[in-house]
């Protein structure tokens, strides 16, 4: 982690312009179903408002398409961040122009605004200039810890950092660079990494750049299958990636001459429909019957991953292993969480990306039981596909800036 922290910074006096991911889940009535993005970003806000500092935080919620939407209102946002910080936050009707002016030129030191969606704005995803200039007018400092949106190059996470002499990394930005770089760049070994989901398609990158590094890849979910269609197994109705087989089939030969160790379900969990009260039978893996689908991997595969998994040191998962929305097809998942947490209290580095299989881990209500937790399911992915994040790269290093 080589980009400027807020533990380098002394906030006091200092107007904060704070890009956090607050783009949380919401019931019809408007109500935060699941405030974790909120929690993380506490020990950053209360690092600023303990200097002395004036919170400015911004964020998106949803998609509204550029323009505003009270059903993507962060609203609900300002009042649970008030509650978790135990003050009031004080909400914007506006990101920019004079409800926001208005609003920042009354703050006090140690005061916490909360800006209304970035999205309700067009220029926000185009990362317009003159939007990011207006956003940048608000504050002398800019700091960015939202790691799930890192990965675009938007007015509020790219453009804005541009505008300010210091753009600095919030800890949550910390600590998810540190993790999952950490993971990839310089892990304890053997590294395995678990991949899972629906398609090839979404995870191929990851594969490719992983193939080079991993000791131990462990393929579940449905993009299982399109591997076994490439070794000539049979697999019913089960999901396939008819242009990836060739793909699959050259990654299954590179593993061949490599010295990565690949595997992949021998049995699953079929069913013909997807429904929590479908009739499933277990089958193996390679002879899934006509009319049925594999929808979660099978008890041998649980025993066959848990074992490959016993000795590793670093592990990184990313996917799930079935539908585990559908209880029938969720016991392959939760095993995984359920085994990591076993392997992180014996010591291991145990990184989810994000995403589904964060959903998840929380289900099994084992979020602390883990290493790390990533906050970005994209970011994470493409993060694991050796890309560069827009959002990182635009952030201050720390040799070429002075700390203040």
């Amino acid at each position: 982690m080589n980009k400027l922290s807020v533990a380098d910074i002394n906030f006091r006096g200092r107007r904060v312009l704070l890009r956090v991911d607050f783009n949380v889940p919401l019931d019809d009535a408007g109500h935060i179903t699941d405030d974790r993005r909120i929690r993380e970003a506490l020990p950053t806000i209360k690092k600023i408002v303990g200097d002395g500092g004036r919170v400015i935080a911004c964020s998106h919620l949803g998609r509204p398409k550029g323009k505003a939407d009270p059903k993507f209102s962060l609203r609900p946002a300002a009042v649970r961040l008030g509650n978790l910080l135990g003050k009031q936050v004080v909400f914007a009707e506006d990101c920019i122009g004079p409800e926001a002016s208005n609003v920042v030129g009354r703050m006090k030191s140690g005061d916490v605004v909360l800006l209304e969606n970035l999205r309700f704005h067009p220029e926000e995803e185009k990362n317009d200039a003159e939007f990011a200039g207006k956003l940048a007018a608000l504050a002398d400092i800019y700091v960015n810890d939202a790691f799930g949106s890192a990965h675009r190059a938007h007015a509020s996470t790219e453009g804005v950092a541009r505008l300010f002499s210091q753009a600095v990394a919030g800890f949550l930005m910390e600590k998810e660079l540190k993790y999952l770089g950490q993971a990839v760049a310089n892990p304890k070994r053997p590294f395995a990494a678990i991949l899972g989901g629906a398609k090839i398609s979404g995870k191929i990158d990851v594969i490719q750049n992983l193939m080079d590094k991993v000791d131990l890849l462990l393929i579940g979910g449905g993009m299982a299958f399109t591997f076994g269609k490439a070794a000539g197994h049979q697999i019913g109705d089960s999901l396939l990636e008819e242009d990836r087989v060739e793909m699959a089939r050259e990654i299954i030969s590179r593993a061949k001459s490599s010295k990565v160790k690949l595997l992949f379900p021998v049995d699953a969990v079929a069913a013909a429909e997807i429904s929590d009260t479908a009739k499933t039978s277990v089958v193996p893996a390679d002879k899934i019957p006509a009319g049925m689908k594999g929808l979660d991997i099978g008890p041998q595969t649980i025993k066959l991953f848990s074992d490959a998994l016993s000795s590793a040191k670093t592990i990184v998962w990313n996917g799930p292993m079935g539908v585990f929305e559908n209880k029938p097809f969720a016991q392959g998942t939760l095993a995984i969480a359920k085994l990591l947490a076993e392997l992180t209290a014996r010591g291991a580095v145990t990184v989810v990306g994000g995403g589904d299989s964060a959903a998840a881990v929380a289900e099994a209500g084992l979020d602390d039981k883990l290493t790390h937790i990533s906050t970005g399911g994209g970011a994470s992915l493409e993060f694991l596909e050796g890309k560069t994040l827009p959002g990182v790269a635009a952030l201050s290093d720390r040799a070429s800036v002075k700390a203040v």
